[in-house]
């Protein structure tokens, strides 16, 4: 494998990087509030699964006593 210099590494990081289609910051903010609403569902939907398994659970040992 041939070995690169590292100034011909910088010229070619610098080319990759010229490629490289930026998002706007429209589509930064939009992304960004998509995340944060998944990511508030999701701790729903893990709370409301927890607090089913924990019904379950304490069902369960109480039926032990």
């Amino acid at each position: 494998m041939a070995k690169t210099s590292p100034v011909e590494f910088m010229r070619q990081v610098r080319a990759e990087t010229a490629k490289v289609v930026w998002p706007t910051r429209r589509e930064t903010i939009m992304t960004a509030v998509m995340v944060m609403i998944m990511t508030f569902m999701l701790g729903v939907f893990f709370l409301i699964i927890d607090s089913g398994f924990d019904a379950i659970v304490k069902a369960l040992l109480s039926l032990a006593n």
